[in-house]
């Protein structure tokens, strides 16, 4: 069996079987890695070398923890809660609906921003989400639900609009690496390319809202009143400082192109103003770190599983091996293009990363089937997008859990990647086929 199919499918079983993802991931690794004849000291040391690559996005999230402790805080929570509880009025029964479906508006909205108009992407999850869970707890949202509008946004905006993130991967990305294995993109309008599969990713998105977790889930107040500090009492100073903050993490942010340094610029602003005491700033820091600290370590672990997999030299033969079952079925073809680039993403979780590893034997392949340039394009973008939700270790199934379960009451897995995953990948796998037998 090849040693990326074998490495991916023990980690996402070991998940789904509740074993902790960090030790599924290792685990799947070390398997993985003896499969692919790394032996147990080459294993460890590509598993070792690739652990840096998370480090980073590990240490942002673990600052941006600190920081939306110090948001809650403020007080900012409560007065959210306030505000959107005001609007329910008297009536929950009849206003509830209505307060739903500004904070599912609200969060799509955002979510889509995060990846053109304001490119912080998942930056922005652990500022806003945990202030509203309070809202979310009272009105009775099914989180499942919030994970899915997220994860939407976090994907489809890139896949879809050539614009801020959507820019590098469809432009540079896609077309580059199409480009570069012979076919010829001039005149190719690439969001033509990828329009069907974008209303695969909308029609998961109505599913999710309209169907799957349209009922109210019963949450323990409790528990986020204790984590989110509800309770504490706010002022207009609070609330203004708490808005200087958020605006200065981000500008910075851009400025920068830094999440570290946003959140740290935006800790330090609640301090020097007061709002977070100076003999509290310690505690609060290490509280915000300790919120986090699951997510970071699983993109770290996520890092190092990456590292095997692409040691191994599997991932190629994979490729390979798919092409040469494919024979002259362009059905057929463009299937398992799709399958691979699904499990691919699932192991490695980064899109951006599959299109260059798949398009070198993939493009060549879509050209000798028949496929047009334009199919092409959708097949390889497409193949490259399947596996971003639903994957363990990928940003955004990692962001929404950032956010959602900060009182323990969201599981990484079954909250977040299987929904995502049912969502999301399974109508894109239709919806790509379809647009590459009718482009």
């Amino acid at each position: 069996m090849n040693a990326v199919v074998a490495a991916v499918g023990l980690m996402l079983v070991l998940s789904l079987c509740r074993v902790h993802v960090v030790v599924a991931m290792i685990i799947g690794a070390l398997a993985g890695g003896m499969m692919g004849g790394l032996g147990v000291d080459g294993t460890l040391k590509a598993f070792n070398s690739g652990l840096g690559g998370g480090a980073t996005v590990a240490l942002s999230y673990a600052l941006l923890g600190a920081f939306a402790v110090a948001i809650s805080k403020s007080g900012l929570a409560h007065a959210l809660a306030d505000k959107a509880l005001a609007m329910v009025g008297r009536s929950e029964a009849q206003s509830g609906g209505i307060v739903k479906w500004i904070l599912v508006g609200l969060i799509l909205a955002v979510s889509i921003a995060s990846q053109n108009i304001l490119p912080i992407h998942i930056a922005f999850i652990p500022l806003l989400i945990p202030p509203l869970l309070y809202v979310l707890t009272r009105l009775q949202i099914d989180r499942r639900l919030m994970a899915c509008v997220m994860t939407f946004g976090l994907i489809t905006p890139y896949m879809f609009l050539p614009v801020g993130f959507g820019s590098i991967f469809l432009n540079e990305i896609l077309l580059g690496n199409v480009a570069s294995a012979g076919v010829d993109v001039s005149g190719i309008h690439v969001s033509h390319a990828m329009a069907i599969p974008a209303l695969g990713m909308l029609c998961g998105l109505l599913i999710a809202v309209f169907f799957s977790y349209r009922r109210k889930r019963v949450y323990d107040l409790t528990r986020i009143e204790q984590s989110e500090h509800v309770e504490t009492r706010y002022n207009p100073l609070s609330l203004l400082v708490a808005g200087v903050a958020v605006a200065a993490a981000f500008v910075v942010q851009l400025w920068l192109d830094s999440m570290i340094i946003g959140a740290l610029a935006g800790f330090v602003i609640f301090s020097v103003s007061g709002v977070v005491r100076w003999k509290e700033a310690d505690d609060l820091f290490t509280e915000g770190m300790k919120m986090m600290a699951m997510i970071g370590f699983i993109m770290i672990t996520a890092a190092g599983f990456a590292e095997v997999m692409k040691a191994t030299g599997q991932v190629k033969t994979l490729v390979d091996a798919s092409a040469a079952w494919i024979g002259n079925s362009k059905a057929v073809g463009a299937l398992l293009m799709l399958l691979v680039g699904l499990l691919v993403t699932m192991g490695i979780g980064s899109s951006f990363s599959t299109v260059p590893i798949i398009a070198a034997i993939f493009v060549p392949l879509g050209v000798q089937l028949g496929f047009s340039p334009l199919a092409i394009v959708s097949l390889i973008g497409t193949a490259g997008a399947l596996g971003d939700a639903g994957s363990p270790a990928s940003d955004s199934t990692l962001g929404p859990t950032a956010g959602l379960n900060v009182d323990g009451q969201h599981n990484h897995i079954w909250d977040t990647v299987v929904p995502t995953f049912l969502h999301y990948n399974l109508p894109l796998l239709v919806f790509g086929w379809a647009a590459a037998m009718v482009l």
